[in-house]
Parts: structure tokens; sequence; C-alpha cells
């Protein structure tokens, strides 16, 4: 869409372009999360966080757009862009207090973005501080601790953190299926998916339940890489059964550890044949956020027009002004 001059927009074009990711971003909450939990964990887990992070964009794009409509009307705003407020006004679909509305989410967004920047990377450098302080130089630290305990703590390098409390709970089988769980989680950078998790959840609460579901996953791939390393997924079904019975009542640290998740349900996936590979929902989710994608470049295109449109109003305004002068 070309405008030239004081022409008409597409104010229809406008107002579901900018949209789009809303509804986007609806659906995936909805719908994902029950099929990722039955899909091959590891394409699983970065089909949401291609997710989480595309539609966090949009939305947060979306927001900015909407609210960018209402503050543009502000006469000192226009008076800086040099454009006409009260052109912009009139081309304008959005109503005022659905742009007041957007900045207000937009600006909570944000903030609890940064809030949970701070907090995630508190967390970091407590964990990294934690495995500096953790007894010998190898990838495995056993503490001396009568509670089951079991999870790894990302660092460089990381460190399995494992108590003898937990060590008597298990076979020698299951206590090195669990090792190559934990060890599954350092090697897969487990922690950068649940920070990606974590943000884009802070400045969209809609993404929670992709959060929940991407820290099963997370689980569940771990699970599926011990299987691989044992050669056997009963030992490992039972190492993560056993774990979990010992570690109940137990509170659990913020690292990755073996027992979290839904335990029954990830005994029953071991229980079974490994997870087959399926392009659909994939297919599916991609064309999603494809069209996330361009309905929000759609849309700051529209914007963009809306703006140039005003700046006409605004230097025609200046020149029949210059000329009555």
């Amino acid at each position: 869409m070309t405008v030239t001059g004081p022409e008409a927009l597409g104010c229809d074009d406008v107002l579901i372009s900018v949209y789009v990711p809303f509804v986007v971003t609806a659906v995936l909450t909805a719908l994902a999360p029950r099929p990722a939990r039955r899909l091959a964990p590891r394409p699983a887990a970065w089909a949401l966080a291609l997710a989480a992070l595309v539609t966090a964009g949009g939305w947060t794009g979306s927001l900015a757009l909407l609210a960018f409509t209402g503050v543009a009307q502000i006469p000192q705003v226009a008076a800086e862009g040099h454009w006409s407020a009260a052109a912009l006004r009139n081309d304008d679909p959005v109503y005022l207090g659905v742009a007041a509305t957007s900045a207000l989410v937009l600006t909570a967004g944000l903030i609890s973005l940064g809030i949970a920047a701070v907090s995630q990377t508190r967390h970091i450098v407590r964990a990294r501080r934690e495995c500096a302080r953790l007894p010998g130089d190898t990838e495995l630290a056993v503490l001396d601790d009568d509670t089951p305990l079991a999870f790894a703590l990302p660092g460089r390098p990381g460190r399995i953190v494992v108590s003898r409390g937990m060590l008597k709970c298990l076979g020698d089988e299951e206590r090195h299926a669990l090792l190559m769980h934990e060890r599954a989680h350092l090697r897969g950078k487990h922690h950068v998916f649940k920070t990606v998790w974590r943000l884009t959840s802070a400045v969209n609460p809609l993404l929670r339940p992709l959060a929940r579901t991407g820290a099963f996953v997370l689980e569940r791939w771990a699970d599926e890489d011990a299987a691989a390393q044992t050669g056997d997924r009963v030992i490992v079904a039972r190492a993560v059964g056993r774990a979990a019975l010992a570690s109940a009542g137990t509170p659990r640290p913020a690292a990755l550890a073996a027992a979290g998740g839904d335990v029954p349900q990830r005994v029953r996936a071991l229980l079974g044949p490994p997870p087959t590979r399926r392009r659909l929902p994939f297919a599916a989710g991609a064309l999603l956020l494809i069209l996330c994608c361009t309905s929000l470049v759609n849309a700051a295109s529209d914007s963009d027009e809306l703006v140039d449109n005003a700046q006409w109003h605004h230097a025609q305004h200046t020149t029949v002004s210059q000329i009555r002068e």
C-alpha cells in the first residue's frame, strides 16, 4: 500500500495486522503444551523456546505500535516529529483507550522483564559461586548429606551435585543413569532454555504455560539422553522414580533436578519406545510464527505510512502558513 498526499489509508489492514501477534500467542499457548509433551523432547524444547521468543517479540512489538498511535497524537510529540497530530488522529484506526491500555501493559511488561533479568543474573552468578565452593575439581561433587539431593549447577564448567543420601537410595546402574541425566542437562545447556522461558514469561504472562511445559520437556530430554547413554530405558525409569520418591517432601533447588517435572508421565514415557519425530506439529507451529512476524512487519509498515501522511499534512500546513505570511 502506497500513500501519496492525504489519500485515505487502509485502516482495516492496520487494525487487523497489529492484532495478529496477540491471536498467534493465544493459539500457541492454548494448543502447544499438550502435543509438546509427547513429541521428541529435544526438537520440542527448541520449538518452545523459539515460539516463546517470537511471540514475546510480536506481543511487545504490537503493544508498542498500538501505544505509539496514542503517544504520537500528543501535541508536543507531534511537534518534535514534525507531523500533524490532527491528521494522525483522523487516519488512526485505533481508539485512544486501546492505545493507552497498550502503553500501560507494555510498560508493566518491560518493568517485569527488567526485574526478571536482574533476578536471573543473580541466580546464574550464585550458581557459579556454588560451583566454585563445591569440594573437589571434577564434574561430580558428592555432598556429605543424608538429604536425598541430585541436581546440575551450570557454570564454567558446570557441576553435578549428588548427596550421599541420594546415592544410598539407588543401585549402581541407577546411579549411573542419574548421573547421565544430570550430565545431559549440562551438555544441552538447559539453563539457557529456562532463562529464555523465564524472561519471555515476564514480558507476557500468557506464555507461562509454555514455560511450564518447557521445564517438563527439558527433563524428558535429559531422560532420553540418559536412556541412549545407558542403553536401558527401564533402568533410567527406575532411577527417575526412585529419586523422586526419595526426595519427596525435600525442598528442591532452583537448579535442574532429576526429580523435577511430572515424574509419572516421565516414567511412562521411558517404559515405552523412544518418541518418534513428527513433522506436522512443527510445521504448523512454524506457519503460525511466520504469520506473527509478517503481520507485525505489515503493521509496522502501515504505521509508518500513517506517520508519513501526517508529516505530509504538517508540511502542507507549514507551506500554506508561510505563503499567507
